[in-house]
């Protein structure tokens, strides 16, 4: 067993024993996994899953409407947000639900900050998918 040293509790020499830093390009291939591992948890998640639909539906509409690839791009980048600040919000709840399992005001207040985040995300993409479609549709806007 390690030696425990000044200001180290228990816990972490334990941690410390059986997590090992990755360096180098195996930290590269270690993100990667644990980023296919979240990936994994969020599509557990039906609110993503409908974000991953409304992504397949947008690009769909976008080529029916035949948008530009610049509103493509801006398009694909605020669907990204909006799956980083989901993956976010999950990971709030995770934790509140961790940490306090009973009803709290606290616990009720950071999740609905998180969902507050997300539904700002969807307002924006909307946003962006009623200009784009709309100029197509009635001319220009």
């Amino acid at each position: 067993m390690a030696k425990q040293k000044k200001g180290q509790t228990a816990p972490e020499i334990l941690a410390a024993e059986i997590i090992q830093k990755k360096t180098g390009i195996a930290h590269l291939f270690a993100a990667g996994q644990y980023s296919s591992q979240g990936f994994r948890r969020l599509i557990s998640e039906a609110a993503f899953r409908h974000e991953l639909l409304a992504l397949i539906v947008g690009l769909g509409l976008f080529a029916f409407v035949g948008a530009t690839p610049l509103e493509y791009l801006g398009f694909v980048i605020m669907m990204l947000l909006m799956f980083c600040v989901e993956a976010l919000n999950t990971a709030i709840e995770e934790l509140v639900d961790r940490i306090s399992p009973e009803i709290s005001t606290v616990g009720r207040n950071a999740k609905d900050l998180g969902s507050f985040a997300v539904f700002c995300l969807i307002v924006a993409n909307a946003l962006l998918v009623g200009y784009v479609v709309g100029s197509r549709l009635i001319g220009y806007l």
